[in-house]
């Protein structure tokens, strides 16, 4: 298949840790490559932010990113993109019309949006990564969302082909939006085992160090991590993401300081993705506890690291984490706190949970297996046939 995948502002090729550069980046990268892997053509469209950038990059053998000017060829924070999307949906209809895919997969609320009125009867399968209802019901007024969004995301719910949910928690927001049954199906994010795997030869680390790999923004559970370790003697927390001279940096080493952790917390701010498995099996322990968590890249690298997962029990981590990890509830610090005491004290167990992670992660999280089921989805499309719940069985 001819497959053209939309991600407005997440572009695949950028340097991930910034503020709206993350697991988005990360998946459409991935899903591309591996889509490819299975010998489909792929063609990645995002916003263009350097006017350097050529119009198409090489991302893999069988990728190409693709780069519309939309707006001014610079760096613009996501929720202040809508103005430059009538543009988008230009460009991408000129692209089409000339070059029409077999489908279309666009990625986050105003990838939809655009693919769905450039499409001209392209089918467009869509994944959110995050729903706007969820990020308003925790984040309230500090909810920087254009007031669009939430109008925007049940118009392509109702629109759009195929939806894929990346959890099971996602469905129920979905059908509560109106997302017809027949159009849903639960599509996981994917890991790369090539890369993230157990250490050789069963290596520990020494002490009891707890890391956290995050943007650096509050809705991400930092400050949580921070309150918790005053309460876990002998412990060190490592934090890496953002930039060091982020405000939200600084806000937590205030934080830190007021706890009396000085020398106990380090925010080493953004770490190269190659130096992240080697990172997370330094660890003792890898900590994610947002207030609401879509998927949960970071707990499924660190499980196929075979390194102990503690997260909160929101979104994704109910499918990832649940069983072969420690759930917690959000923004409780002590509740965290109990269950790092009991890990830190317990090593057999960290190493059990250890075990249970990688096992999943290689039975269910792969990125081949999950480009299949993808495929599966976009082929149930074409041929006219609902997706369901259950409609990737098959797939192993």
């Amino acid at each position: 298949m001819n497959i053209d995948l939309v991600s407005e502002h997440a572009d695949p090729l950028a340097a991930v840790g910034g503020v709206d550069a993350g697991g988005q980046n990360v998946h459409v990268a991935a899903l591309a490559a591996a889509l490819a892997d299975r010998g489909h053509h792929v063609v990645v469209h995002t916003r263009r932010t350097d006017p350097a950038q050529r119009d198409e990059v090489p991302l893999a053998p069988g990728v190409t990113v693709s780069y519309l000017t939309a707006g001014p060829p610079v760096p613009v924070p996501k929720d202040e993109l809508p103005p430059y999307m009538p543009e988008f949906t230009r460009r991408l209809a000129e692209r089409w019309a000339r070059t029409r895919p077999d489908v279309v997969h666009a990625h986050f609320w105003m990838s939809g949006l655009a693919a769905l009125a450039a499409a001209d009867g392209i089918p467009v399968v869509h994944t959110y990564h995050a729903l706007g209802v969820v990020k308003r019901r925790w984040q309230g007024g500090a909810d920087s969302s254009p007031p669009q969004r939430l109008a925007a995301e049940r118009e392509i719910a109702l629109g759009a082909h195929a939806i894929l949910a990346t959890c099971s928690d996602e469905v129920a927001e979905l059908r509560a939006m109106g997302a017809p049954g027949g159009r849903v199906a639960v599509v996981p994010c994917g890991v790369d085992l090539d890369r993230f795997h157990p250490a050789p030869g069963g290596e520990r680390p020494l002490g009891f160090r707890v890391l956290c790999i995050s943007r650096l923004v509050p809705r991400k559970g930092v400050e949580t991590v921070v309150r918790a370790l005053a309460e876990v003697h002998g412990a060190e927390l490592v934090v890496a993401g953002g930039a060091q001279t982020d405000r939200e940096a600084g806000r937590l080493r205030d934080l830190a300081r007021r706890h009396g952790l000085d020398g106990r917390v380090s925010l080493i701010g953004s770490v190269p993705r190659e130096r992240v498995p080697c990172l997370m099996r330094s660890a003792s322990v890898v900590v994610a506890v947002p207030w609401y968590e879509p998927f949960g890249l970071v707990s499924i690298e660190a499980m196929a690291c075979g390194v102990p997962v503690v997260a909160s029990a929101v979104g994704g981590h109910l499918d990832t984490v649940a069983g072969c990890g420690v759930l917690v509830p959000a923004r409780r610090p002590k509740a965290l706190a109990r269950a790092l005491r009991e890990l830190r004290d317990d090593p057999a167990g960290r190493a059990s949970l250890g075990a249970a992670g990688a096992h999943r992660a290689r039975l269910r999280y792969g990125w081949p297996r999950v480009a299949e089921q993808t495929e599966a989805v976009y082929r149930q499309v074409l041929g006219g046939r609902p997706v369901g719940l259950t409609a990737l069985d098959g797939c192993s």
